[in-house]
């Protein structure tokens, strides 16, 4: 699976991903609304299961890179959100990308093209969103993209421990009806 926008191509892992994926995993104020940040290893079976996701449902996570330069960028995709999520059965869609290429509307961009293959070719009624309640930027793409948030489905993460600063989330969707208009 290929997406391409104006500026960005999505595709499958590379092996050439590894090295600029680990590096992005690692930097603290990338990972800053996660638990931690990711090792080398973790990475790479972070990729693994991205890929047989891929293979077993035509939907995860791609690789990013920028169309002019070949760099790059993160990863942007949709996945199936099962238990124990609140949301749960429901598809959402992330990103997260090198902080170099933050404030240039990659993430938004990327998702615009995710958004429009999950409404189309697999025809899902709805997708969602979440983060941590403090992710200012990623809110604000969500609420570019025409996600809206009900503060009833806010919810504490339950992959994360109690008591973490960052268990308070925020719940974004967005209805197919609602993108094509």
């Amino acid at each position: 699976m290929r997406m391409e926008t104006d500026r960005l191509l999505l595709r499958p892992w590379e092996p050439r991903d590894l090295d600029p994926f680990a590096t992005l995993n690692a930097d603290p104020e990338v990972m800053r609304f996660f638990p931690s940040t990711r090792t080398r290893e973790e990475t790479t079976e972070l990729i693994e299961r991205t890929t047989s996701l891929l293979a077993e449902r035509d939907m995860s996570f791609l690789a990013v890179e920028e169309k002019a330069s070949g760099d790059f960028v993160g990863m942007v995709g949709l996945a199936p959100v099962g238990p124990p999520m609140p949301c749960a059965p429901a598809v959402e869609i992330g990103w997260r990308l090198a902080k170099h290429h933050w404030g240039k509307g990659y993430a938004q961009e990327a998702a615009r093209a995710w958004l429009a293959y999950g409404f189309g070719t697999l025809a899902l009624p709805e997708i969602v969103a979440f983060t941590f309640v403090g992710n200012t930027p990623s809110r604000r793409v969500m609420e570019r993209l025409g996600m809206t948030r009900d503060p009833a489905d806010d919810f504490e993460h339950p992959g994360i421990a109690a008591g973490h600063p960052i268990r308070p989330h925020v719940l974004y969707r967005l209805k197919a009806a609602d993108f094509r208009a």
